[in-house]
């Protein structure tokens, strides 16, 4: 295989991808494989080119001055240019990047006629006209104006070649914007998504109804199914839509910084208030005070299956009205994974990207505020229902664990709301049943799973077995945050000197791959201590039945897939650089394993 040209850290010049203008730029890699650089511009923008496209500074420079070295008074000459010591002899065999520069060259020429002739036509036209307003012509005025002219011939070259550059962003720019219709499906396509429309809701209802039986093994299923009329209450769906709404007006306290979002396609930035926090403190406050007047909350409890049904019911009426909504939304609004053009899987993955009512961003109220603090709410109500239930002065040590790692995990989530901006869910899907459900319906009533479990099926666990499951959600936990807080840190400012000791692979887009740190480690360290967690999470429910771990299994296939989706947008978002990362960090969420 034949040997690089070019060095790295070598200054060369480098065409722009669909033109024939040449910049500055340093290469800082080489891939052997595909003889492809990676070429880095002055303000840190890297792009990646073959061999043929690169021309060495030395040669650049020296064909420019030999083009331009005869001053304006030697071109109005009839004076015979001799031959260039860098051009090629008419016998000489010419290379194809050699005839590539010789063709550049040729429309250099013809652009610089091109612009000699419409200046002339100008000028011949703006004489005839002062000539019939009987003005004096422009030569008579200054007959130095051709000379003016013939000498401004090259800025005037110059301004055309940024015109030229211009029109080759904007075209990549419209190109991007118009490929912006998803290609492909995830999920099944059409039929996977339209079953997962009712597959998802059935989940929900038969983990629940299992959760009541007495022994909720597999071997006894299915579940006695209830009654229809006894899953639907309209007293305990007006308690739903009360809940929802006032989370929706301490959304709307002007409480809490505004801060940016990522730039949209089309560079606009979306505002929000991160007041989530106080949100949570506001319930607690609320919660508070019910109990104080001796409100039964375990009427959460005893309702369980009617507060499931009516979440379901209200978030496919929401789903119903972002989809009509989003029929009305301009093409650069539509998110990127749900504009695909088939009616259900747009209506499942979620068809416009960020719907507002005036400046209420319904997705991300959704994604924190109703079904996260009430996941805290309904173990809260499960804890208290295990008490009265078995007639307990105290809480089991089980039952305390588990919300107590619950709770760790709603309230980090909400102190480090902003950090939601940064993720695929805000940036990349599109608010649809999909994150309806999952956000208003799958997230309370499946993640406290184990709490719920626990009211029926009480287990006893030794203190040194708490303290070595606490050490392991702490492990899962630590792991969690830190990665995620070097990633959100990473992306909102990469020069930070907090992270100067962090390495990355550069990349097309202007944005790095981290290498060192947990992302050195394994390539979604989050994922991993989401895994530990969810499974510190199970481990107080014993093991007399798999339904506690049902979550830890969920959770499990969840990330596989979302790793799978994550590898293949990077790949073809990052290129090259994607691959390099992937040399670097071999193992993708469990290190040795997987």
């Amino acid at each position: 295989m034949p040997s690089r040209k070019f060095a790295d850290g070598e200054v060369v010049m480098g065409r722009w991808p669909g033109g024939v203008l040449y910049y500055e730029l340093q290469v800082t890699g080489y891939d052997d494989a595909s003889r492809v650089y990676t070429l880095k511009y002055e303000d840190g923008t890297e792009l990646q080119l073959k061999e043929s496209e690169i021309r060495s500074q030395s040669s650049f420079r020296r064909r420019k001055s030999q083009s331009s070295s005869r001053s304006p008074s030697r071109r109005r000459t009839g004076k015979v240019q001799s031959r260039s010591p860098g051009r090629p002899a008419k016998g000489r065999r010419r290379s194809s990047s050699q005839g590539r520069d010789h063709r550049d060259d040729k429309e250099k020429m013809i652009q610089l006629v091109l612009v000699l002739f419409v200046l002339c036509l100008w000028k011949l036209s703006e004489n005839n006209t002062r000539r019939y307003n009987g003005e004096p012509d422009s030569t008579e005025r200054n007959d130095t104006s051709l000379i003016s002219v013939e000498r401004n011939l090259e800025p005037d070259l110059e301004i055309e070649h940024e015109r030229e550059e211009k029109k080759i962003k904007e075209k990549i720019f419209k190109t991007i914007k118009t490929s912006s219709k998803t290609k492909e499906l995830e999920f099944g396509g059409r039929i996977g998504t339209f079953t997962l429309i009712f597959f998802l809701p059935a989940t929900v209802f038969f983990l629940l109804l299992m959760c009541k039986e007495e022994d909720p093994s597999l071997m006894n299923f299915p579940p006695p199914l209830p009654a229809l009329e006894s899953l639907w209450e309209t007293r305990v769906f007006g308690v739903f839509l009360l809940w929802f709404f006032l989370q929706a007006l301490f959304y709307l306290l002007p409480i809490g910084k505004v801060v940016e979002g990522l730039p949209l396609s089309s560079g606009r930035r979306l505002h929000y208030r991160i007041n989530g926090f106080y949100a949570f403190v506001l319930t607690a406050a609320a919660i508070g005070i019910l109990l104080y007047f001796q409100f039964e909350l375990h009427y959460l409890y005893d309702h369980f299956m009617q507060f499931a049904v009516s979440a379901a019911a209200f978030s496919m009426g929401l789903s119903i009205y972002l989809y009509v909504q989003s029929l009305k939304a301009p093409e650069e609004e539509l998110a990127p994974s749900g504009n695909s053009g088939y009616l259900v899987y747009d209506f499942f993955t979620g068809h416009e990207l960020n719907p507002r009512i005036g400046s209420f961003d319904l997705k991300y109220f959704c994604e924190l505020r109703p079904g996260l603090i009430g996941w805290v709410v309904i173990n809260l109500a499960m804890l208290l229902a295990e008490m009265k239930i078995h007639n307990q002065s105290m809480p089991s040590l089980s039952m305390v664990l588990v919300n107590s790692f619950q709770l760790l995990y709603v309230v980090d989530a909400l102190w480090n709301e902003e950090a939601v901006l940064t993720t695929m869910d805000i940036t990349h899907d599109g608010f649809g049943f999909m994150l309806a459900f999952g956000d208003l319906v799958w997230v309370p009533f499946v993640y406290s799973l184990q709490a719920f479990y626990l009211v029926g099926h009480p287990t006893a666990i030794s203190w040194p077995v708490a303290a070595a499951i606490t050490v392991l959600n702490c492990i899962g936990y630590y792991i969690f945050r830190s990665a995620n807080s070097q990633k959100n840190s990473f992306r909102r400012n990469p020069a930070d000197p907090r992270l100067a000791h962090l390495k990355f692979i550069p990349t097309a887009t202007g944005k790095g791959l981290l290498i060192t740190g947990w992302w050195g480690f394994v390539r979604h360290p989050n994922y991993l201590g989401d895994i530990i967690m969810a499974l510190a999470w199970s481990l107080p429910c014993g093991f007399n039945h798999i339904l506690p771990y049902f979550y830890v299994i969920y959770f499990i296939c969840l990330l596989v897939h979302r790793e799978a989706r994550d590898e293949h947008h990077c790949k073809q978002k990052y290129g090259l650089a994607w691959e390099r990362y992937c040399r670097r960090v071999p193992y993708r969420i469990v290190p040795y394993i997987y």
